[in-house]
């Protein structure tokens, strides 16, 4: 079984920064992809990041403002988020799965339960 927690969601005035931990236990392999999707209320879970050995991939909405990036040692995956806008506010959920790099939630097989991120105007 594989376990993923993530931690660092918060409060932030718009054009403010976060930057969200996920850490993984178990079973994890670092063989795997991470992501990171969020949820905001009465809307579907979209893609936000993903990272593996060889791919890095940014949803239109964040590119030049997130960074995705890991640790290999800690089984941990990070997102850095600046220039923080009140259309960021939502649950963040850390995710992994098997294979490629992929901007569908379906894909991926483990989930962390999510850290509320909230961007004041």
């Amino acid at each position: 079984q594989v376990q993923l927690e993530e931690s660092g969601g918060g409060l932030v005035q718009a054009g403010g920064s976060l930057r969200l931990s996920c850490a993984g236990s178990g079973r994890f392999s670092n063989l795997y992809v991470l992501g990171w999707f969020r949820q905001a209320p009465g809307k579907e879970r979209e893609f936000v990041a993903a990272i593996s050995g060889r791919e890095i991939s940014y949803a239109d909405s964040v590119k030049g403002r997130f960074t995705i990036s890991r640790d290999s040692v800690q089984n941990t995956v990070y997102l850095q988020m600046n220039s923080l806008e009140p259309a960021d506010t939502a649950v963040y959920y850390c995710a992994a799965r098997l294979g490629r790099v992929s901007d569908y939630a379906s894909y991926y097989r483990y989930w962390g339960q999510g850290t509320q991120v909230t961007v004041s105007s």
